[in-house]
């Protein structure tokens, strides 16, 4: 992995995220609130799947 595939995964984020945003404000609003509303330790399970599929796709797709 070089510092240019690090680079175009965090550009890929950002766009994707902005997206998201410029799109679909109201509904970022919603899941803020629920995040809010769900226990710590569900937010934190919620991450590690979501790091974990990440690191899987990763895998699958580099391989």
């Amino acid at each position: 992995m070089t510092p240019t595939d690090i680079g175009t995964g965090i550009a890929m984020v950002l766009i994707i995220e902005g997206l998201v945003y410029a799109l679909a404000p109201s509904l970022v609003e919603r899941l803020l609130e629920s995040l809010r509303a769900m226990p710590i330790e569900t937010r934190r399970t919620l991450g590690l799947v979501t790091v974990a599929t990440g690191l899987l796709l990763l895998w699958i797709f580099r391989a």
